[in-house]
This record gives C-alpha cells, sequence and structure tokens, in this order.
C-alpha cells in the first residue's frame, strides 16, 4: 500500500442526482441516498482515482458538517468495490451506539482478524466503517490499532469534529473535508426530490428550504417531507409549500419579520418599540429569547441596547 497522506485536506462537496422507488413511509434522507459513485456527481475525479481502487484503497477519515454526503460516499464506494458481497466484507458500525473499548475489542478485533475474500485474480481489502467515529471514548481510539489490520483491512472514520479524533488516529488516515453544500447543489436536488413526489413547491418555497438548511442535504430533505405529510397542520391544508409555510414548520421568523423588528428598533421610540416587539413575536421567539430570564427584561434589555447604539450612530453622525 503507498498512500498514507495524512496532510490532504480536500473539499467534498457532494451532490445527488438520483433516487429510489421506496414506501412513502421511508425518511427521504434514506429514499433518495445516492446508490453508486455515479450518483455522487460532484468531485468524482478524486473519489475515483483515489479511493476505488481496492489495492489502494487507504484508511480513511471523512469529517465536516452533517448532511454534507460523507456517510453517502462511503456507502457508494463500498458498493463499487464489493458489489453483491457488501454484506460480507464491510463491518458498519455507530460510534455514538458502539463507543465502549468492548465493541473494539469484540466487533471490530474480530472482523477484521478474518481472511479477506476474493474476487476473481485478486483478493479485496475488508472495510470498517465506523460512523460519528467522534463520539467513540479515549480509550477506544487508543485501542483502536488500524495498523494492525493494514494486510486485510480499512477503516473509513466519518465525524463531524475531528478535533475529537485523537491524533495517533488521525496521522494513519487520509483526510477528506466535506464542507457544507452550496446552495446551487441544494436546490438542484431539492429540485428532483420535489419532482419526483409531484410536490408543488413555488420558488419562494424553494428558496426558503435552501436558505434554511445552510448547506444539510439531509435537513432540508427533513423539512421537506414534514411539509408533505403534515400539509394540515403546516400550511393550513393547502398543497401548495409556501415560504410562509416552510418558516412556520420549522420555527424561523420570517425575513419580512426581520426586517420589520429592525426598522422598530433602529427608527421607534423605546416604548413604542416594546409594545409592538411584545404582541408581534411568536410563542416560539418569545421562549428562545427568554430562556432563563424573564422575557419583559429580556426584551427590554434587547430594545435598549438598540437604543444606546442607535444614539451613538447619531451622535458620532454629527
Amino acid at each position: 500500500m503507498d498512500i498514507d497522506d495524512d496532510k490532504m485536506d480536500t473539499k467534498l462537496n457532494i451532490v445527488f442526482s438520483t433516487s429510489n422507488t421506496e414506501p412513502k413511509s421511508v425518511p427521504w434522507v434514506e429514499k433518495f441516498r445516492p446508490q453508486s459513485l455515479a450518483d455522487v456527481s460532484a468531485h468524482r475525479d478524486i473519489i475515483e482515482n483515489k479511493l476505488a481502487s481496492s489495492n489502494r484503497l487507504p484508511h480513511l477519515l471523512l469529517y465536516g458538517p452533517p448532511g454534507t454526503g460523507k456517510t453517502s460516499t462511503i456507502l457508494a464506494l463500498a458498493r463499487k468495490l464489493y458489489g453483491t458481497q457488501m454484506h460480507n466484507m464491510v463491518l458498519e458500525l455507530n460510534a455514538s451506539d458502539d463507543r465502549g473499548i468492548d465493541v473494539v475489542r469484540q466487533q471490530i478485533q474480530n472482523f477484521a482478524s478474518t481472511q479477506s475474500m476474493s474476487f476473481g485474480a485478486k483478493s479485496a481489502v475488508k472495510l470498517v466503517l465506523l460512523d460519528e467515529a467522534d463520539a467513540m471514548t479515549k480509550d477506544a481510539q487508543f485501542v483502536l490499532l488500524i495498523e494492525k489490520y493494514t494486510r486485510n483491512t480499512r477503516f473509513a472514520l466519518i465525524c463531524n469534529n475531528v478535533n475529537k479524533v485523537i491524533p495517533a488516529l488521525q496521522s494513519r488516515c487520509t483526510r477528506f473535508r466535506f464542507a457544507p453544500l452550496d446552495a446551487v447543489h441544494v436546490s438542484e436536488r431539492l429540485k428532483h426530490v420535489i419532482e419526483a413526489e409531484r410536490l408543488d413547491v413555488p420558488e419562494g418555497g424553494l428558496k426558503a428550504l435552501v436558505r434554511l438548511s445552510n448547506g444539510d442535504m439531509r435537513k432540508a430533505l427533513n423539512i421537506l417531507q414534514s411539509l408533505e405529510v403534515t400539509p394540515a397542520s403546516t400550511h393550513m391544508a393547502s398543497q401548495q409549500i409556501t415560504e410562509e409555510a416552510v418558516y412556520l414548520c420549522t420555527g424561523n421568523p420570517l425575513p419580512k419579520d426581520i426586517e420589520q423588528i429592525s426598522n422598530w428598533l433602529l427608527n421607534e421610540p423605546f416604548t413604542i418599540s416594546c409594545k409592538r416587539l411584545s404582541s408581534r413575536l411568536r410563542c416560539r421567539q418569545m421562549y428562545r429569547l427568554t430562556f432563563g430570564c424573564n422575557d419583559k427584561l429580556q426584551l427590554g434589555s434587547l430594545i435598549a441596547a438598540f437604543t444606546r447604539a442607535r444614539s451613538s450612530l447619531v451622535a458620532a453622525a454629527k
């Protein structure tokens, strides 16, 4: 094996382009998960050239924010490498559930120490997939001596916070950083899902989904599915998923509300701002505002801060 480049820090913005036909009850994050590397249309040259050769596959560390395609990419790679034998060649564990030393000593070591299978004229290495590896205990990470099984096994560690993975493991892996998805990529994928599910989503609703997802494809799909399955409670029995429906479903204030509140804070007297904000803020925003404090005290403090800032700006401009 001739690669172990722990300095490689490549951004992988993943774009998905296919779906499966699953029952309606299946979560859309699984229903529309890519099944092959061909479905991952961004950075395919890096994925295929660097990772998809079984005799050159390194230990991997895929890290980045949630919903950026880390698990989907490695599963698609495993399907490419092993085909119908994937269930025999891949041990998939969620490290947040199976996170202790006993799991490492028993499941992982038992799987990694057995002989690899042969595919035709070549022998393929097996793959241990540790999702949410940053949730493993430090002791379990120290016990995980991945170089002991390098001859016939590779490890793929997936995490959100790479700083919680001990340096000893990081140094043994080729690292790939998955950045949040671009708005264009999220929009394209959502359009595909909307068409496949025959939803009525105007441009405003689509932009709201993209904006609130913050580059997290999983979050965008979960919001969209929650709107599709409960139309009566989320958008007043309307079959159209509008911008307002998206914001109400997620408990986020509408942009026009933020603009109006900002206008009051920057232009109205203290007493008028207090009165208008008290009547405008909804229950969910009020809860967030008042967590751990009296609502009137905290609202007054917020308005006072804006009033002082406004006075300072006016004084400085004179």
